[in-house]
């Protein structure tokens, strides 16, 4: 496994900033707390830390909404504060990635602050500006996924400005040519203080369609989301002309040359389209971003049909391109409690991580999906989250799988602040914290170390292809295989125990950390959660 791009089959450690750890007291993580975890991050075996947005911003989408792409946000610590961090990260052996949100900024940003003032100044084409119909309503009837119109009146123009997301986030006008070369000359400001690679935030959503043409309605049957609920009016759309244009190739294929010249970098894309195995298809490529991820592994659907037939979708399209898979994130609700609800235990916990890193691509872990933990239970009057606020009760936003890391099972706020967390502490995941995992041999924590740690001498885990079996309901079955390493990986992703005769003779192998199955035979016999993996003879 010498010579290869270090993002290749890597585990990628996601951390929330606002949520990991607070270093100054004032309730929110930061930079220094970052950094004063390392060795903890370092601990796990993960290759590379990806770090969600700590740029300047009002915080209204909490980062997402950028008003100075080349700063650090006060609340998070300084541009001195990042160096160190990338220092000492590189010192450990860990790459790091870092979010960036191309398509959209925040309403306090110089840029649109200028754009508005009138229809004549220099970045009066910077955003996406449209006249009222003649009845003064909206240019067309786009919707934004935060709920509501896509479109707000602004005063000064009389116009309306288009936002995807919330209003506070106008959308850029990548039709304009300067703001293409504005937003790669952020990716340049960031790849010369030496980080390793973004996460691209919401990668099909630079351009719009120029015509503004409507988009086609979905049928009631198949309003389902990906990254949104069902009863969000997004859903009643196919979003065919306010993101993935065809137009988007270009600018993907500009992001690669800039990239290409450093030194082994990588992008990773968000990727959230109507058909996103089809976008990734077309995005993944040697010439575009070097990986992407989907939602479809983000949602309820948890079937061992569902995975595979998600999987073997993408294999057969993408071909030469390289997927990255993640089952928790900060946009949707925890693992654990999404696909277990009241069946989650830790050996499900432990399992999962086991099922996302023997996936064919490389992996995004989030912050505490190594201790297992459950979604919280935040109340109403404790939102912060204006998606969950708007569409409270039936969806209740993304605060539950944002609160603070616990770091004790004791003490004021786990650990994570000496100060008021921004979000509370659920009392459900103080016997999880990292303090009471690490006295635990049994520890989901534990079980993360071992397991990616015997992941990394696995040539066919970390690089090999993939090849599904046909199996019982409860169990999922493929092969890996690289470099003459040839293994046959199951679960049983049942709460009961189950059997599955394999394919050929095979020899188990030990695997650390986890339920492990036995073999009589060529039958394979799984505990709930079981897992095999084994090499083919």
């Amino acid at each position: 496994m010498t010579g290869q791009s270090w993002w290749r089959g890597a585990v990628i450690y996601q951390v929330y900033p606002r949520s990991f750890s607070d270093s100054d007291g004032n309730g929110v993580g930061d930079l220094p707390g970052i950094v004063a975890r390392l060795d903890y991050i370092a601990s796990l075996g993960v290759d590379a830390i990806w770090i969600s947005p700590f740029f300047k911003s009002p915080m209204a989408d909490f980062g997402y909404d950028i008003s100075d792409y080349r700063d650090v946000d006060p609340l998070f610590g300084t541009l001195q504060d990042f160096d160190t961090l990338l220092a000492e990260a590189h010192a450990r052996g860990l790459k790091v990635m870092i979010d960036q949100v191309p398509s959209h900024c925040s309403v306090d940003h110089a840029w649109f602050a200028e754009s508005r003032q009138d229809r004549s100044n220099p970045k009066a084409d910077w955003f996406v500006w449209a006249d009222a119909k003649p009845d003064g309503s909206p240019p067309n009837n786009w919707l934004s996924i935060f709920g509501g119109v896509a479109w707000t009146w602004d005063s000064r123009r009389c116009q309306y400005y288009l936002h995807n997301f919330l209003t506070s986030q106008p959308q850029l006008n990548f039709h304009n040519p300067d703001v293409v070369a504005a937003q790669l000359d952020v990716l340049r400001f960031w790849l010369d203080r030496g980080v390793d690679g973004f996460r691209l935030d919401s990668i099909n959503f630079p351009f719009h369609d120029a015509q503004l043409r409507d988009n086609p309605a979905k049928p009631v049957e198949l309003r389902q989301g990906r990254g949104f609920s069902p009863d969000n009016p997004y859903a009643f759309q196919y979003h065919t002309y306010n993101n993935t244009r065809p137009e988007n190739l270009g600018f993907l294929e500009d992001v690669r040359r800039l990239m290409d010249s450093y030194a082994d970098v990588a992008a990773l894309g968000e990727i959230s389209s109507d058909d996103s195995l089809a976008t990734m298809t077309e995005y993944v490529q040697p010439n575009r971003l070097h990986m992407g991820y989907s939602f479809e592994l983000l949602t309820e659907e948890k079937s061992p049909a569902h995975i595979r037939r998600t999987v073997e979708a993408l294999e057969a399209q993408l071909q030469n391109g390289w997927p990255c898979w993640a089952i928790s994130n900060h946009d949707v609700q925890r693992a654990v409690t999404r696909w277990g609800g009241s069946d989650a235990d830790r050996a499900m916990a432990r399992q999962l991580i086991a099922l996302v890193c023997s996936l064919r691509g490389s992996v995004c872990l989030y912050q505490g999906e190594e201790l297992g933990l459950p979604e919280a239970d935040v109340p109403f009057e404790a939102l912060q989250d204006p998606y969950g606020k708007a569409f409270w009760p039936n969806f209740k936003g993304r605060d539950g799988c944002r609160t603070p890391m616990p770091w004790l099972e004791s003490g004021a706020n786990a650990g994570f602040s000496s100060g008021t967390p921004w979000l509370p502490v659920p009392q459900a995941h103080l016997p999880l914290a990292v303090e009471a995992q690490e006295r635990d041999a049994g520890s989901v924590l534990h079980a993360t170390r071992a397991f990616l740690a015997w992941r990394k001498a696995m040539p066919a885990l970390v690089l090999g292809t993939i090849r599904f079996h046909d199996a019982p309901a409860n169990i999922l079955a493929f092969e890996r295989e690289h470099a003459g390493q040839r293994l046959l990986v199951a679960f049983n992703l049942g709460a009961d125990a189950a059997a599955w005769q394999a394919p050929a003779d095979i020899r188990l192998m030990p695997v650390p950390g986890m339920d492990a199955a036995s073999l009589q035979g060529r039958e394979l016999h799984f505990p709930p959660r079981g897992v095999a993996i084994a090499t083919l003879e």
